[in-house]
C-alpha cells in the first residue's frame, strides 16, 4: 500500500535556497507521464487516506535573507526542511491522497507588530521585545495612538485589550506577546509558499487528481494566530469573539487515517497546531490521536543567535505530543515501516 517512488529528474534541491518560477505547463505534463509510467492511482481511489499538513512553508520563514527566517539549531534549518518535504511528497507521491498547506498572513497593524504598541515616549519596541503582563500594568507599553486610528477602534477599548490579552496569554499557559519582525506580508513575495515545495504539491496535485488546500491564518488584527486551528486568544476583555477555531479545518483533518505534519516553525506554528489537533482528537476518542505522525526531520525551532532560542520548547513539545499517542517518524523511513500503518 505504501510503495516508494523514486524522484522524478525535475527535482533540484540545490534551487532549496532560492526565488524561481515554476514553470507549471511543463511539470504538468510531466506529472500525467510519471503517473501512467508509475501506475499511479487518482487520490479518489484511496482507501487508506493520507493528508500531508504543511505549515507555513512560505519564503518569509523558509529562505536565508528573509524576515524570519527559521535558522534552527544548524543555521540552514527550514531550507533543509523544505528540501526532505518536497523529496517526501515524491517518493510518496501515491500514498498522500491530500495536501493541505497553511499561509501565515499578516498586514502592518497587528498586536504582534511594532507599530501596535509604543511607550510613554511615543517609540515602538523592537523586534523580539516580549511584552509581559507587569510591562502592560505598570505601562512600559500600551497601545499606539496611530495604531487606535489605523484600525479604526478607540484607543481606551484597544488599551483595556492589551492588558486582557498579555493576561489570558499568561494564565493559558501560552507564549509571552512578542513583537515579531514584519513577516508575511499579504500580497508580498515573502508570504508565498518556497518555489521548491510549492513545485511539489503542484506535480503531487496533477499526477493524483487531488487539489491541494490552502488556508489562510493570522490576518485578524487583535490577536496572534501560531496554530492553524484557532487563534491565541479568542476573545476580548467584554467576551466579544475577536477570532474563531477553524471547525471546517479540523473535521476535514480528522476525516483521514493518517495526518503527516510538517513545516515551520517547531517551537510555535507547528508546535501549536498539532496541540489543537491532538485536543480534537481526544475530545472524540483519544487513540485516535495515533493517527498523527511529525516529520522531525521536516521542521525547525525559531533560533535567532543571540536573541532568542527556542530549540527546548520545541524538544519538549515533540515529546509531550509522543507521551500523548503521536508518532514521532523522520521523512527518510519508508511510510510502510512507520509504526501502526
Amino acid at each position: 500500500m505504501f510503495r516508494e517512488l523514486p524522484v522524478p529528474p525535475h527535482f533540484d534541491p540545490s534551487k532549496s535556497d532560492k526565488i524561481w518560477r515554476v514553470p507549471y505547463q511543463d511539470r504538468a505534463a510531466e506529472a500525467l507521464e510519471w503517473r501512467r509510467k508509475h501506475s499511479i492511482s487518482t487520490a479518489s481511489h484511496d482507501e487508506f487516506r493520507v493528508c500531508l499538513l504543511l505549515i507555513d512553508v512560505q519564503n518569509t520563514f523558509c529562505l536565508p535573507g528573509f524576515e524570519l527566517f527559521v535558522a534552527g539549531a544548524s543555521g540552514r534549518g527550514a531550507v533543509e526542511d523544505c528540501e526532505r518535504i518536497s523529496s517526501f511528497i515524491y517518493r510518496n507521491l501515491g500514498s498522500i491522497t491530500k495536501i493541505v498547506a497553511t499561509l501565515d498572513t499578516h498586514q502592518a497593524f497587528q498586536i504582534f507588530h511594532q507599530v501596535f504598541l509604543e511607550d510613554e515616549t511615543g517609540k515602538n519596541p523592537e523586534p523580539y521585545t516580549r511584552i509581559s503582563v507587569e510591562d502592560v500594568r505598570r505601562g512600559r507599553w500600551r497601545v499606539s495612538q496611530e495604531a487606535a486610528k489605523t484600525l479604526g477602534i478607540s484607543w481606551d477599548y484597544l488599551q483595556l485589550h492589551l492588558r486582557h490579552y498579555v493576561e489570558s496569554l499568561e494564565s493559558g499557559g501560552k507564549y509571552e506577546l512578542t513583537v515579531w519582525p514584519f513577516h508575511a506580508m499579504l500580497g508580498g513575495i515573502g508570504h508565498a509558499l518556497v518555489p521548491l515545495v510549492e513545485e511539489a504539491i503542484f506535480f503531487h496535485s496533477i499526477a493524483r487528481a487531488s487539489q491541494p488546500l490552502l488556508k489562510v491564518k493570522g490576518s485578524s488584527p487583535l490577536t496572534e494566530h501560531y496554530s492553524a486551528l484557532r487563534p491565541e486568544v479568542v476573545r476580548g476583555p467584554g467576551g466579544e469573539i475577536i477570532g474563531e477555531a477553524d471547525e471546517a479545518l479540523i473535521n476535514q483533518l480528522l476525516s483521514y487515517d493518517a495526518i503527516v505534519v510538517a513545516g515551520e516553525a517547531k517551537s510555535h506554528c507547528v508546535a501549536w497546531t498539532v496541540a489543537d489537533l491532538i485536543r480534537s482528537l481526544k475530545e472524540k476518542e483519544p487513540s485516535l490521536v495515533s493517527k498523527i505522525y511529525l516529520l522531525e526531520d521536516c521542521t525547525s525551532p525559531v533560533v535567532v543567535p543571540g536573541v532568542v532560542d527556542y530549540s527546548t520548547q520545541a524538544n519538549l513539545a515533540f515529546k509531550s505530543f509522543a507521551e500523548e499517542g503521536a508518532h514521532i517518524v523522520r521523512s527518510t523511513v519508508p511510510m510502510r515501516e512507520w509504526p501502526g500503518l
